[in-house]
C-alpha cells in the first residue's frame, strides 16, 4: 500500500500552484494523521465490494488521491465514513469501466494480510485454535462474497467496520430505514447460507 502515499504526496506538488509552502505541509500532515490510518480498512472495504485484490488496490489509490485533493474542504465528522464514501464512488467508477467484463471469482487472501475477520480470536490462541479461527474467518468471507453486492456492502459496513446506521446511510446515500431493512435482509441471507451447508462453507 506504500504506492498510495507516493501518489498522494506526489499529487500535492501540483496543488502548490494555488496552495504553497506551509499550507501544503500542514494539510499533508493533518491528512497523514487523520486519514491515512484508515488505509487498511478502506482496502478491506474495497476488496469486499469488488472481490479483486489488485482492483481494490487501484480503487483505494484513486480514492485516497481524491480524498487528499478534497481534504481542504472536509468539514469534520467521522473520517472513516467520509473515506468509505469516496471508496464507494471509486468502486462505482471502476464497475462502470469494467462493465463489459463479468468477473465472479474471489481472490485468495495473502497469508500475511490481517483483516477484521481475522481479529475474532482471543489473545490466548493456541496454534490449533488459531488455525480453526483462520478457517472460520475464511468461511465467513466465502459466505459474504456470495451475497449480492448491496447486501454484502451493508453487512460489511455494519458488522465488520462497526459503523453507525447514520454513517452507513451517508456512505450509501440510502435512507436510514432502507439501511436497516437491507441489513436485516442481509443478516437473514447470511444466516441462511451459513446454515444450509456449513461444511461446504468451511471447506
Amino acid at each position: 500500500m506504500s504506492k498510495v502515499e507516493s501518489r498522494l504526496f506526489a499529487s500535492s506538488t501540483s496543488r502548490q500552484e494555488t496552495i504553497t509552502g506551509p499550507a501544503v505541509d500542514e494539510l499533508a500532515q493533518r491528512f497523514r494523521q487523520s486519514v491515512l490510518p484508515e488505509l487498511d480498512a478502506a482496502y478491506s472495504f474495497a476488496r469486499f465490494l469488488c472481490k479483486d485484490g489488485d482492483a481494490a488496490h487501484d480503487i483505494v489509490q484513486d480514492a485516497f488521491v481524491k480524498a487528499f485533493r478534497a481534504y481542504g474542504g472536509f468539514k469534520g465528522g467521522d473520517v472513516r465514513a467520509w473515506v468509505f464514501a469516496i471508496v464507494r464512488n471509486c468502486y462505482r467508477d471502476w464497475m462502470m469501466a469494467k462493465r463489459r467484463v463479468t468477473r465472479f471469482e474471489v481472490t485468495s487472501i495473502h497469508e500475511d494480510d490481517e483483516s477484521p475477520l481475522d481479529a475474532i480470536a482471543s489473545e490466548a490462541d493456541t496454534p490449533e485454535t488459531s488455525l480453526l479461527r483462520k478457517t472460520e474467518a475464511e468461511a465467513v468471507r466465502t459466505v459474504l462474497m456470495a451475497l449480492p453486492r448491496p447486501l454484502r456492502e451493508i453487512l460489511v459496513l455494519r458488522e465488520i467496520e462497526d459503523l453507525s446506521y447514520r454513517d452507513i446511510a451517508e456512505i450509501t446515500t440510502l435512507p436510514i430505514g432502507t439501511v436497516m431493512s437491507r441489513l436485516a435482509r442481509a443478516r437473514r441471507e447470511f444466516a441462511k447460507s451459513w446454515s444450509s451447508d456449513p461444511a461446504e462453507a468451511r471447506a
